[in-house]
């Protein structure tokens, strides 16, 4: 829910009024990452998918290419797959294309400039996909042998997606603020350094302080991450235990090929480490090591079988939350969610809130949702209340570079004494408003 009405669906709005839109990270930060993937849906948006369901068609074409391929063991994953379709959600599309890609190099593959390029295009729509194109240029390099010129084409895809990220973002990678190519639209330093602490407080699942987490010695840092309170703590241990199996696994076999997928695949894992360790970052290499490790030991009719059973069980789950939520009380996302009406056999059920405020600082005119923390359904520019008091804690504030036209994009400036008057009184007004 966080990701779709507060990343997803605003990315797409804003795609289709205006496009990809300079500096559109300093209006809101999280509309910088603007994936490539929801930038393909935004073309179809007004065509072919008016509810936003790409995923639907792309989870069918994988069950079809893991049926000509005759490849079972992804027809397991399916009914995990199904979670992701309700919504533009671009973990769909990278978790589908990554295992058809890595079932191509299993299967030997070596049309390396495809493989690349794929490769290169799945990082594109979500960077946490990183392990990909190094696996598949480990096995150019190890197993190939191929010439450099096979990358120029995956190569080609990587600098479109810099130069994309410089003109929304003014970095080559999201939300990275290394490169500095000296943008004049790059967000506020301040404005980076708040959003690195609330990743940093996202890794512990907001359950220290920023200045606690500082505090913690290394080995406090992995105890604290590995038992949190709640079922992130579960998921934690189990990729931990993934890992160290996917290893054991590796070492056994002594395949060079299962080894650089085990490299690529701890590549990916440091990273994560090393910026923000949330579990969904690393979703997909319980994905990856499922499929590793069970590939060539399921049978056709098994998989069929185990298909459709958890298919059935998570559809039963998804279309009666209250009855799963009286059975697992800690279903929160239960309470969310309504219940199952004969009209979304054809139509999608969609939310509507569409409740808020108008302000304007500077040359700026926005909308905040009233009491509410997304902006999915509110005339743009919308800005979450959250950013509004980081900008003031920041001193600074978003302004069009040219006040008679959005499409001219954003920057940001440090706040004039009257401009300050005017954020304090949108922070009252918030305020105000919850009490």
């Amino acid at each position: 829910m966080l990701d779709h009405f507060g990343y997803y669906v605003p990315t797409i709005q804003w795609l289709q009024n205006y496009g990809l839109v300079k500096g559109i990270s300093n209006l809101d930060l999280i509309l910088g990452q603007m994936s490539v993937w929801h930038i393909f849906q935004a073309g179809f948006s007004g065509i072919a998918d008016p509810f936003l369901r790409m995923n639907s068609v792309l989870l069918i074409i994988y069950a079809l290419y893991s049926i000509e391929k005759k490849s079972w063991i992804q027809l397991c994953l399916i009914p995990f797959l199904l979670l992701f379709i309700q919504s533009p959600s671009p973990d769909l599309p990278v978790l589908v294309f990554s295992l058809i890609v890595l079932n191509e190099i299993l299967n030997g593959n070596k049309n390396l400039a495809v493989l690349f390029g794929f490769s290169v295009w799945v990082f594109t729509i979500k960077p946490t996909m990183i392990w990909l194109p190094v696996l598949t240029f480990l096995y150019s390099v190890f197993i190939l042998k191929a010439s450099y010129r096979k990358l120029i084409f995956g190569i080609g895809i990587m600098v479109l997606f810099f130069v994309k990220n410089i003109w929304t973002f003014g970095y080559p990678v999201f939300p990275l603020a290394f490169a500095d190519f000296g943008t004049a639209w790059k967000p506020d330093p301040e404005v980076l350094k708040l959003s690195s602490q609330y990743a940093t407080q996202k890794t512990y699942d907001m359950q220290y302080s920023y200045r606690s987490i500082r505090q913690f010695s290394v080995t406090e840092s992995i105890s604290r991450w590995l038992f949190l309170k709640g079922i992130k703590s579960v998921i934690h241990i189990l990729f931990v235990m993934t890992l160290i199996l996917l290893i054991v696994y590796t070492a056994i076999r002594k395949k060079i090929l299962i080894t650089l997928i085990c490299i690529a695949v701890i590549v990916k894992c440091i990273l994560i480490i090393l910026f923000s360790a949330q579990y969904r970052f690393f979703i997909d290499v319980f994905f990856v090591v499922f499929f590793i490790l069970c590939r060539g030991y399921v049978s056709k009719k098994a998989s069929v079988r185990i298909c459709l059973l958890l298919s059935i069980g998570l559809l039963g789950c998804l279309t009666f939350p209250s009855a799963l939520q009286s059975v697992v009380p800690s279903f929160r996302p239960g309470s969310f969610m309504g219940n199952f009406e004969k009209e979304q056999l054809y139509r999608p059920s969609v939310y509507h809130y569409n409740r808020f405020r108008s302000f304007k600082v500077g040359n700026l005119s926005f909308h905040v949702s009233e009491k509410y923390p997304f902006n999915f359904d509110t005339p743009l520019p919308a800005i979450s209340e959250s950013y509004i008091f980081e900008y003031a804690r920041a001193d600074v504030f978003p302004q069009l570079k040219d006040g008679k036209d959005i499409r001219k994009g954003f920057t940001h400036q440090k706040l004039t004494e009257e401009e300050q008057l005017q954020v304090k009184q949108v922070m009252h007004i918030i305020e105000k408003s919850y009490r």
